[in-house]
């Protein structure tokens, strides 16, 4: 079993064969009182979790927000679309099958982020981002990653998996920043930086 933590550095995944990473939020009533609050409660708000593969440094296909299974493989495979952050556990999940991503890709990094507009990471409530040991279809949680609430930004790198040799690796980014809202150029931008 894995355990990871961000100031541990990268974690081998040797005997990893599936990976499952998960965000889960509540929806709340923000800065709004009363009927106003009650409101934006009960119409939620939606974060998007996307994960981007990247050949080299160039990002080649994106998990998320319309795209279920960007590598036609299930290889990369998303849950799809929770609008509201509504439901117990996880709100959307990724998983990936190690074995069946196709070579050329080198990494694959995962996001969160209030993505879509009039959305923010300021109108949800304990943000949490739950990283899985998927392999034999079980799933064992090995990580459980809270972002800063003093954050202003709608855009969260939480984890990245890569290629080292004929194996791969996960390290724990846990980083904010600021992405245009309805931009997949800025989105993947923000995916490669990191």
């Amino acid at each position: 079993m894995i355990t990871l933590k961000k100031e541990d550095g990268p974690a081998d995944l040797d005997g990893v064969t599936h990976l499952s990473i998960g965000v889960s939020w509540d929806p709340t009533v923000g800065s709004s009182g009363g009927l106003m609050g009650k409101l934006r409660q009960k119409k939620g708000t939606d974060l998007d979790l996307i994960a981007i593969a990247v050949q080299g440094a160039e990002p080649v296909r994106l998990a998320g927000l319309d795209s279920l299974d960007p590598l036609g493989n299930g290889s990369l495979a998303h849950s799809g679309d929770n609008q509201t952050g509504r439901g117990d556990g996880d709100d959307e999940t990724v998983t990936v099958d190690f074995a069946r991503v196709p070579s050329n890709i080198t990494s694959i990094v995962f996001i969160a982020a209030a993505y879509k507009k009039r959305s923010s990471f300021q109108d949800a409530r304990n943000i949490s981002f739950k990283v899985y040991d998927a392999t034999g279809g079980t799933t064992q949680q090995v990580a459980d990653i809270w972002p800063s609430l003093l954050s202003n930004d709608n855009g969260c790198a939480v984890a990245k998996a890569f290629r080292v040799g004929g194996s791969w690796k996960l390290e724990v980014i846990n980083e904010t920043g600021k992405i245009k809202q309805g931009d997949e150029q800025a989105l993947m931008r923000f995916a490669v930086s990191k």
